[in-house]
C-alpha cells in the first residue's frame, strides 16, 4: 500500500477561491444554526447528540432519513422536534397494509357545486414528514413518495404540484418485528440518504427523562430558533464548501472498493458517490469549516452507506456486517493528510 502525498493546506485552497471570484462558504453561519437546532431540541431529547447531528447533516444535504430501531426509543419525539425547532410543518403518517398512494399523495374529488374536480392534496404536502413504520405499507404505498423524495413534487391524474421547501422524509421501521411487513427493496432504500438506530439510553440520560416528563411532554414547550428560509439559505452554503482532490479521489476509493469485495454482492452506486460528497460537505460546515477533511467522510461513511450494501449469503452466514466490511475498506486505504 503506498502513502498518498500531502494535500495543500485547504485555508490556502480557501483562500486562492476567493481571491479567482468564486463563492466561499458562509461556514459560520450554518454553524451557529446547528447549534441552535441541537441545544432546542435536546431540551426534548436527552443524549442523542450524534444522531442528532446526522439528522441535520441529511437535511442540509437535503437528503431524508431512515430511522430503523425498536419500538418507543423517540423515532417520532427527533422529527418533531426537529420541525418545531425550524418552525416547519409537520405531518405524520401511520404505515398499514391497507394504507393506499392516494391517502398519501392525495386525490381528486368531484365538486357538485361547480361541477369539477378538486384537489385534495395528502400528508406528504407538508415540509417534515413521519412515515411511521414505513416496511407495514404495500409495496405500491410505498412508492408512492418515491417521486416525492427525488424530485420534490408529486404527480396526481397528469398534473404535478410542487412540494413547499425545505422538504425532509423521516421514515421508520422496526428491525425485529417482521410479520406481516413488506421490506423495503433496494432502490428505495439507495433513496435515503442515511439509515441510523437512535438505541437505548443509558441509565443518566434515562434518569433525565423522566425528570422532563414528569409535568408535561417537553417537545410541546419548544420554540423555534430558525425559519424555513435560513435553512433552505444554509442548504445552498454547504454546495460551497471546498472538496480537495485529494478528498474526493479518498472517498471515490472506498465507493469502489465496495463494488469489487468479496463480501458485497451489491456496492455502493453513483448516488452513494453523490451522498458522501454532500455528507461531508454538510459535516464540515457543521464543524465551522469551509474545507472537507477525510475525517468529515469517516464519520458519514457508516449512516450513508450500510443500506446502500447487499451482503453475500455466505458472507451472512458468517457474521459478517456492512459495519466491517467498511471497516476493512477503509482501514486498507491511505488516508491523504493536510499540511499546516
Amino acid at each position: 500500500m503506498t502513502e498518498a502525498p500531502p494535500i495543500v493546506d485547504q485555508s490556502t485552497a480557501a483562500g486562492s477561491a476567493a481571491r479567482s471570484g468564486s463563492q466561499v462558504a458562509d461556514v459560520a453561519a450554518v454553524s451557529e444554526l446547528a447549534k441552535r437546532v441541537i441545544a432546542n431540541v435536546e431540551h426534548a431529547i436527552v443524549g442523542k447528540r450524534k444522531q442528532l447531528v446526522l439528522s441535520l447533516v441529511a437535511w442540509l444535504s437535503g437528503g431524508h432519513i431512515l430511522l430503523e430501531d425498536v419500538p418507543g426509543v423517540a423515532k417520532t419525539m427527533l422529527a418533531r422536534a426537529l420541525a418545531k425547532s425550524i418552525g416547519c410543518q409537520f405531518k405524520r403518517v401511520q404505515c398499514t397494509p391497507d394504507l393506499l398512494p392516494t391517502d398519501v399523495t392525495g386525490t381528486s374529488i368531484f365538486n357538485q357545486k361547480n361541477a369539477e374536480f378538486e384537489f385534495r392534496a395528502g400528508p406528504v404536502f407538508t415540509q417534515i414528514l413521519l412515515a411511521d413504520e414505513i416496511n407495514r405499507a404495500t409495496p405500491r404505498t410505498q412508492a408512492s413518495l418515491l417521486e416525492a423524495m427525488a424530485e420534490g413534487c408529486v404527480t396526481v391524474d397528469g398534473t404535478t404540484h410542487r412540494l413547499e421547501q425545505p422538504f425532509l422524509v423521516i421514515a421508520t421501521q422496526n428491525p425485529v418485528d417482521h410479520e406481516g411487513t413488506f421490506p423495503l427493496p433496494e432502490a428505495q432504500l439507495d433513496r435515503f440518504l442515511m439509515r441510523f438506530s437512535l438505541g437505548y439510553p443509558s441509565l443518566d440520560e434515562e434518569m433525565r427523562m423522566l425528570e422532563l416528563l414528569q409535568h408535561t411532554h417537553p417537545v410541546d414547550s419548544l420554540q423555534a430558533v430558525s425559519s424555513a428560509a435560513e435553512l433552505i439559505a444554509a442548504q445552498g452554503e454547504i454546495r460551497k464548501v471546498h472538496v480537495d482532490p485529494r478528498v474526493r479521489q479518498y472517498f471515490l476509493q472506498i465507493i469502489d472498493q465496495t463494488r469489487h469485495n468479496s463480501d458485497l454482492a451489491l456496492g455502493g452506486s453513483p448516488r452513494a458517490t453523490i451522498a458522501l460528497f454532500r455528507c461531508g460537505q454538510a459535516m464540515a460546515a457543521i464543524r465551522g469549516r469551509s474545507y472537507v477533511t477525510p475525517d468529515d467522510i469517516k464519520r458519514v461513511l457508516d449512516p450513508v452507506m450500510n443500506h446502500r450494501l447487499i451482503l453475500r449469503p455466505e458472507s451472512r452466514l458468517r457474521k459478517v456486517t456492512t459495519e466491517s466490511v467498511l471497516q476493512d475498506i477503509v482501514s486498507e486505504i491511505a488516508v491523504p493528510t493536510v499540511q499546516t
